[in-house]
């Protein structure tokens, strides 16, 4: 199939359809509105649901019930918006019904403002309701990885029985890109819900989908099985795009759209001598923290690159300690810009420059600082 020049929100949503998506509930927020806009046209025209509904917290519990029938259903949303979805979110992780999430990051926090962002790493990636439950976290970087990873998404939801979200930032929502669809899913493979779907208890025993369970042990014994699921997917479903690392000595660690731009400051780091490579994970649960270490182990720095204050940083810390030469620690150091500011190339390169003069050199933390009980200072 021949390329299109496509709008990532209306990428996506064509994605979504495409993968079989059989209801959609949402509601409009700068900007993913174009998501919606183009669901409320297409769904009704196949015969599938669409319904905005009154608010993000009416949309993901109408999600919650649709996921309960086994069938594909979505909602997306900007980041306040998710913000207000985190308890149903838990609800359905807890339920362990699929389903899917879009999430075009905005600036924050509060209203914010509707420049692009990535703010929502953590409340994604963590899993930003109560409990101890993860998602499925797919963070493309163009508009084709965009399409490909909303049919992904549904894929791995289904496969695991959870939520997977697809999360960009603002700017590749409206960025325009040629980019190929994919064909329409077999409709008899979509067609049979699976067996632990409500579809009505005719001629089978009852099905129950809860997320409560008031004994302590079984709530336990629910968590262990949740961990343990999570480990396999950590296991077997990492997946991230890298760029000159086999010979480079600095590696920048960025996702999405700035992973898009520092591959472009690595690219003039490489003309300028710079032996530097890049890291862009593409899932963010599970992380590719396997090959951070790895690469820990050739590198003498590395350099988080994030459209936030940051988030990610901690988790590639975390990543490479005591994984370089000799069980040290690679110098991590972080460039970010936040409030819906995309950041330059060059200030990459210069960042990185700064990083090449430091590496290696790395000094001991100062110690930290807390209150006792008594109000005195203590050191750790």
């Amino acid at each position: 199939m021949a390329k299109q020049l496509l709008k990532g929100n209306e990428a996506i949503a064509e994605a979504a359809i495409r993968a079989g998506v059989q209801a959609y509930f949402g509601y409009p927020i700068t900007p993913q509105t174009e998501l919606l806009e183009y669901m409320a046209r297409r769904m009704p025209e196949l015969g599938r649901v669409f319904l905005q509904a009154e608010s993000e917290l009416a949309a993901i519990n109408m999600v919650y019930g649709a996921a309960c029938t086994g069938r594909r259903v979505m909602t997306s949303s900007s980041s306040p918006g998710v913000s207000l979805m985190q308890e149903g979110l838990s609800y359905i992780a807890a339920s362990e019904v699929p389903c899917v999430i879009v999430d075009v990051m905005r600036g924050g926090p509060g209203l914010g403002n509707i420049a692009p962002a990535q703010g929502d790493y953590t409340q994604i990636v963590k899993g930003g309701g109560h409990g101890d439950y993860r998602m499925i976290v797919l963070a493309p970087a163009t508009v084709q990885e965009a399409v490909d990873l909303t049919r992904l998404a549904f894929d791995l939801a289904d496969k695991y029985r959870m939520i997977a979200v697809v999360l960009l930032d603002g700017s590749l929502g409206q960025m325009m890109e040629p980019a190929e669809l994919p064909p329409f899913a077999d409709g008899a493979a979509l067609g049979t819900p699976p067996a632990w779907a409500l579809t009505g208890a005719q001629g089978r025993p009852k099905n129950v989908v809860t997320s409560i369970h008031l004994v302590p042990e079984d709530e336990e014994q629910f968590n262990q099985q949740l961990q343990a699921r999570y480990a396999e997917i950590a296991r077997t479903e990492v997946r991230c795009h890298e760029y000159a690392t086999a010979d480079a000595d600095l590696i920048v660690v960025g996702f999405g759209t700035a992973g898009r731009v520092a591959q472009t400051a690595v690219k003039q780091a490489r003309a300028q001598g710079l032996k530097a490579g890049l890291l862009r994970p593409i899932t963010l649960f599970p992380f590719p923290e396997q090959r951070l270490a790895e690469l820990a182990r050739q590198a003498r720095g590395f350099l988080v690159v994030e459209m936030n204050a940051g988030q990610m940083v901690d988790d590639v810390r975390l990543a490479v300690s005591g994984q370089g030469r000799g069980g040290l620690t690679p110098a991590v150091r972080f460039y970010g810009r936040m409030g819906g500011i995309v950041p330059l190339p060059d200030e990459v390169l210069g960042a990185l420059k700064a990083l090449a003069e430091t590496a290696g050199h790395t000094p001991q933390p100062s110690p930290v600082s807390c209150l006792p009980l008594d109000g005195g200072p203590v050191a750790r």
